[in-house]
């Protein structure tokens, strides 16, 4: 029979729920008694499991106005859709005691109290059980950073229909900070630390630094970042941004013949996505040190450079693309669903005729038995030839175009792996100009995600 107790602890600020599910299984959650609007709080879980081994699952319903990431899933899928939190384990950890932890951001145009509803449900001697969780109210404190006119009780917030705050609002924590460049080792080579502090972006961000001539680029820490070195220009590229609110990355500049350089002055960018427009901000350099990652020197830092001046290059992706001349499809990365961008063929601008003067049987997908991967490339309405449109890439594979929910889309390659798919992508995304390509999943000849594909086949996912 299931008990459930609700124990109320306000320790050092920290509201903790603990719930009895059963002789030998409990859930405790632990949230902050007060927020400030426009700050990150986070929630840990703590499941004491007993002798639950298979499927278990914990769902909340996050108010209007907060927003999930997760921080460590404890190897479970967590999924945040629709003001949901979904936390679902196929099978739990061996462990007898084990935490997920999640953060919340909440909308700095809040004030007011809320409570955070879930339930926690696992199966029992064959019978699924479940219980009710609620935790005790949670104060904002409003800002007073912003006009007190956007500022509205969390409770009203509820029931209006919600309005994008304005862009210079979700952006203006956003930093990018650039460490002086410090000799290292007898060769001259230099140490490039670069600070992000993301605000409220998540994905499809992008660094972009010119290097002078003489140096050549190789990556030290990269935070799942796609990194290259082309045109004297380095780049690191995000789908997805990691979970941290702060983080560094790094490279290294290595002379060519001995190249010496009194002063080494570089110049950078830094772009992301807010409401499907890109924003870019210009690198801060500043005599500072970044290899301290203690969140203190960290605050300090990004307090001490001015909000940055936005300039919006209207509605386009992460690498500058107009998203009018872009396409969304359902791909994967960082082992979830999401939606990529990638180039589309317009019509006008590539003189793609109605009436087309070229066969294009011959380049039509076939079907194969078994589940398979393909680089996807482009899309566009109408078809082009393929022989001549592509032909500027010199890509060595066969390029192949299928109908598709009324698109044509081009791809290359067949792999039987995710890896090997994931590996020629990368390549593209470093050898061509195609920066935008993607792994597609086929089973027997039809489309599916790529996280079907690997649970049908039982592959992993890899960065």
């Amino acid at each position: 029979m299931i008990r459930s107790i609700i124990l109320l602890l306000n320790m050092v600020g920290v509201l903790s729920i603990n719930l009895m599910l059963s002789e030998d299984v409990s859930l405790s959650v632990g949230v902050p008694s007060e927020v400030n609007a426009g700050s990150e709080f986070d929630v840990e879980l703590t499941l004491q499991k007993g002798s639950i081994e298979s499927f278990a699952r914990f769902q909340q319903d996050l108010p209007n106005g907060l927003t999930a990431q997760v921080v460590d899933p404890a190897n479970a899928n967590f999924t945040f859709e629709n003001q949901k939190i979904k936390i679902i384990w196929l099978k739990l950890p061996s462990e007898k005691e084990f935490k997920v932890l999640y953060r919340l951001k909440v909308d700095e145009r809040l004030k007011g109290e809320f409570d955070l509803k879930g339930v926690f449900s696992y199966i029992e001697d064959n019978q699924r059980k479940s219980v009710n969780v609620v935790s005790s109210s949670i104060v904002i404190k409003q800002s007073s950073r912003i006009d007190p006119n956007l500022i509205v009780d969390i409770k009203e917030f509820q029931q209006m229909v919600p309005v994008q705050p304005p862009i210079s609002l979700i952006a203006k924590n956003v930093r990018c900070i650039r460490q002086v460049p410090s000799v290292v080792g007898a060769n001259n080579e230099y140490v490039v630390n670069i600070l992000v502090n993301k605000g409220s972006t998540e994905k499809f961000a992008k660094i972009e630094e010119e290097i002078p001539q003489g140096f050549k680029a190789e990556a030290i820490q990269t935070k799942d970042a796609i990194f290259t070195f082309k045109d004297q220009k380095v780049k690191f590229l995000w789908m997805n941004l990691p979970a941290e609110q702060r983080f560094v990355v790094s490279y290294k500049l290595i002379p060519i013949n001995n190249t010496e350089i009194k002063q080494l002055l570089l110049k950078g960018t830094f772009s992301f996505i807010i409401n499907e427009a890109t924003q870019v901000i210009d690198i801060t350099q500043k005599e500072v040190d970044l290899t301290n990652l203690d969140p203190k020197n960290l605050e300090g830092i990004i307090a001490s450079v001015p909000v940055p001046t936005f300039s919006s290059t209207g509605n386009q992706n992460a690498d500058g693309q107009p998203a009018s001349n872009t396409y969304t499809e359902t791909g994967v990365d960082g082992g979830k669903d999401i939606a990529i961008k990638y180039q589309k063929i317009e019509d006008k601008k590539q003189g793609v005729s109605k009436k087309r003067g070229f066969d294009l049987k011959s380049y039509m997908l076939e079907p194969e038995k078994g589940v398979y991967y393909r680089v996807q490339l482009a899309a566009g309405h109408r078809a082009v030839d393929i022989k001549n449109y592509f032909k500027k890439y010199k890509l060595p594979q066969e390029i192949r175009t299928e109908e598709h929910e009324g698109w044509y889309k081009y791809s290359v390659g067949s792999f039987s792996g995710y890896k090997e798919a994931r590996d020629y992508r990368v390549n593209l995304w470093k050898t061509t100009t195609i920066n935008d390509a993607f792994v597609a999943a086929y089973n027997n000849g039809t489309r599916i995600t790529v996280q079907e594909a690997l649970m049908i086949s039982n592959q992993k996912w890899c960065k």
